[in-house]
């Protein structure tokens, strides 16, 4: 009987509190860079900057894009004598501080990046063991915001704990800190690969956490993590976040094997991430981005839904389009999405097939449309007013093609519409007799 109580007990630890962690921190989605898409670890203080600079000369900065997240490889491989991570002087010969410092007078908050086993996946020292001591070097190099990898896992018999409680120590140390110094806590991202369901648990830790691997610059590589996300979009909210991993927009033609995204992929990419709620970090050359890839990263209308103040939710599919039974599918995900937001009912339409195709829905699929209504249209990324619309909308798009649209209610649909109802299941007259049948 004891055995089966405490059973009950842990159950119920685990199913309540699930509501994210309210700390102060990591309201809204991160916005920025990372540096590990790009230069993985062959960079330097100077080189990094230098991106920093762009992003302010494009007006990402003034954008949102204000956190700068220092990923792996920045430290020696050892510990000094007294248990410190230093910083590598061949990649920062005036230190880590000139570097924090230099990001903030560019209007850039640093993030940094550590693991929560022995060492980082690039083989630098992890944080395990060290959790509060380097909390401690983070902070006094300037950093707030940490992003937590999953490498090098100590055996199970020192841990006795599984990838929940490794997170938690560095949890534990953050909310310790806080209290002790009477300061904000770090903004914690987790990212254990999706591994072990980090959207049901997540957010009691921290703001963030990846659902999967590592993204790549090819479309294949996103049709699989928006399938993923599709199934999980419910998790998002303010404070905690599914994390669809960096952006790859910019990456065409670029790394080893270069990207291959085109325009359209791009955008499809950055519209799903953005209207997800997921965490945006650029990771391509800011300094010679192309007048493409900085369209798609200032999209004001699609950032705008991405940072909503009010409402934290993030969209989510209505239907599957060519793959109606809502089945596990990388290659064709869901294509009709929907949501609310400040500024109207968001919907999401994109196209999974190699080939053009005619797309279509009814309005009242989205559960926060009004039934009998009219509807402006605006497109997200035309940024115009399309007219209106009731009952349906039609669309064309190219292949991996997206459309998002922002409506916003216009008045009572036109009179004398037949059928009378939008759906037709269970549209009946006053005296209980069926419409519809």
């Amino acid at each position: 009987m004891a055995t089966s109580i405490t059973s009950i007990l842990v159950g119920l630890l685990y199913a309540i509190g699930t509501t994210a962690l309210e700390n102060g921190v990591g309201k809204l989605p991160a916005l920025g860079f990372n540096t590990w898409n790009m230069y993985q670890c062959d960079y330097t203080a100077d080189i990094l900057l230098e991106q920093a600079k762009a992003m302010v000369d494009h007006g990402l900065v003034k954008a949102g894009y204000n956190t700068f997240m220092l990923d792996d490889c920045y430290s020696l491989k050892e510990r000094d004598a007294k248990g410190r991570i230093v910083e590598d002087p061949k990649k920062f010969p005036k230190g880590m501080k000139h570097f924090t410092k230099s990001l903030s007078r560019l209007g850039l908050r640093a993030g940094i990046y550590s693991d929560a086993g022995y060492r980082t996946c690039g083989g630098f020292p992890g944080s395990y063991g060290h959790e509060a001591q380097d909390l401690e070097t983070f902070a006094d190099w300037g950093f707030s915001y940490l992003k937590y990898d999953n490498c090098y896992i100590p055996f199970d018999n020192v841990t006795q704990e599984n990838v929940y409680g490794r997170y938690a120590r560095m949890a534990d140390a953050i909310a310790a800190r806080a209290k002790k110094t009477k300061s904000q806590p770090f903004q914690l991202a987790l990212c254990e690969w999706g591994w072990q369901q980090p959207w049901i648990w997540g957010g009691r830790l921290g703001q963030s956490w990846r659902i999967g691997g590592d993204i790549r610059p090819w479309w294949s590589a996103l049709s699989s993590i928006i399938n993923q996300a599709s199934f999980i979009a419910s998790e998002t909210r303010f404070y905690a976040r599914n994390d669809l991993d960096i952006l790859e927009v910019g990456n065409t033609n670029q790394g080893t094997p270069p990207g291959n995204l085109t325009y359209d992929q791009a955008k499809s990419h950055f519209t799903a991430w953005a209207l997800l709620k997921s965490p945006l970090l650029i990771s391509s050359d800011m300094k010679t981005a192309s007048k493409e890839t900085l369209e798609i990263l200032e999209n004001h209308d699609i950032l705008k839904i991405n940072q909503d103040p009010n409402v934290g939710e993030a969209i989510a599919p209505f239907r599957w389009g060519l793959n109606p039974d809502y089945t596990w599918d990388p290659d064709h995900p869901a294509e009709y999405w929907t949501g609310n937001s400040s500024y109207g009912v968001v919907f999401m339409v994109l196209n999974t097939q190699d080939t053009p195709r005619q797309m279509s829905f009814n309005l009242t699929e989205s559960w926060a449309i009004r039934a009998g209504r009219l509807y402006e249209v605006y497109d997200l990324w035309s940024h115009t007013n399309n007219g209106t619309a009731y009952r349906n909308i039609s669309l064309t798009l190219p292949p991996h093609g997206v459309a998002a649209l922002l409506l916003n209610d216009a008045g009572p649909e036109p009179e004398g519409l037949e059928p009378y109802c939008a759906g037709y299941w269970q549209c009946s007259f006053p005296n209980g007799t069926y419409y519809s049948n």
